[in-house]
């Protein structure tokens, strides 16, 4: 088989007809010029075709974006992120990160080591790192976690029940928009390490971490005294914990939603909290009760205030003498 170059393909000559209807009269003959493209690929044959008629690049791309939000995308990737505990202890900042998370487990108890006992069987764990950023793109902070492979827990065994309730949008709403239109404060507080206050009723093991094994431990496991990330059981241990701080300092729990909390006052001033997993809002006309509670939830677990609403549930919230809007 001849394979010859499309640039010096050659017209064919071929010979075409004009057909008339059978009451007009004789066809005649002429040449229609025909290149022969056979030997092309289909690629080549077929040419660049449109595939949509509206292209993702049109309406996304890097160059709408706000100068500031340029910087933040752009700072994504400019951070290698370890994936072994071996790799995390040879960079100074994630050593650093991994030590300030095996001292936040050891300060609050998480667990004891002990051997394992007869037919148990213990739960793995892993590392997790992450970078934390500013809305400016800049580094906040690097951090990691200690998960426990919760997906080898067996029922009845390890854990029993899971569910843990969660606040529903539109309470949320009607609260942000009582709040707006009493002309109400609206606070936020974050939880620094939730899942790690709620207490296990299960005996639950697991291995020694990664990084802390050494000869001593060789044979040693964790008996979990605290619920850890990544156990089935650890958002509904975080949530009774946080619920009976909460109800024991006179707060009455809503029934309609079980994660909104209301105490009133002898003179009628009210404050209300509402929690999602570790993200706490509080409002309320009674300035000195938030105070109070803002003191006894730091004193019961560890509390980050972040002052006015700004964000919750992925939803950005401004607000002004005129209201508060949405995004």
């Amino acid at each position: 088989m001849q394979v010859r170059d499309c640039q010096e393909a050659e017209p064919i000559l071929h010979v075409a007809s004009d057909v008339y209807s059978s009451t007009g009269s004789s066809s005649h003959e002429y040449l229609v010029p025909f290149v022969d493209d056979s030997y092309l690929s289909i690629a080549q044959r077929k040419g660049v075709q449109e595939y949509t008629a509206h292209p993702i690049e049109k309406y996304v791309a890097y160059r709408k974006l706000l100068p500031s939000y340029k910087a933040f995308v752009s700072n994504l990737d400019s951070v290698q992120i370890p994936t072994t505990i071996q790799e995390a202890l040879k960079v100074p900042v994630w050593k650093q990160a991994v030590e300030d998370e095996i001292r936040a487990l050891e300060s609050n108890g998480t667990w004891t080591l002990t051997e394992l006992p007869y037919e148990k069987k213990p739960v793995g764990c892993k590392w997790i790192f992450t970078v934390k950023y500013k809305a400016d793109g800049s580094i906040e902070r690097f951090k990691a976690r200690l998960v426990a492979k919760g997906f080898t827990q067996s029922y009845g065994v390890a854990y029993q029940e899971t569910f843990a309730p969660v606040c529903k949008l539109n309470t949320v709403r009607v609260l942000l928009s009582l709040a707006v239109n009493q002309d109400w404060p609206i606070y936020q507080l974050d939880v620094k390490n939730a899942f790690l206050n709620g207490d296990l009723e299960e005996e639950v093991y697991m291995t020694v971490p990664p990084g802390l094994e050494n000869s001593a431990n060789s044979h040693m496991v964790c008996k979990l005294k605290k619920s850890l990330y990544g156990l089935k059981q650890s958002p509904r241990a975080w949530f009774n914990r946080f619920a009976k701080a909460v109800i024991a300092n006179g707060y009455s729990q809503c029934q309609a939603d079980h994660t909104l909390f209301l105490k009133s006052s002898p003179d009628g001033k009210i404050a209300i909290l509402i929690v999602y997993v570790d993200d706490i809002i509080l409002t309320g006309n009674n300035a000195g009760e938030l105070i109070e509670l803002k003191k006894l939830l730091a004193a019961e677990f560890e509390i980050k205030d972040l002052g006015a609403l700004r964000y919750f549930l992925g939803m950005e919230v401004a607000r002004s003498k005129e209201g508060i809007v949405i995004f």
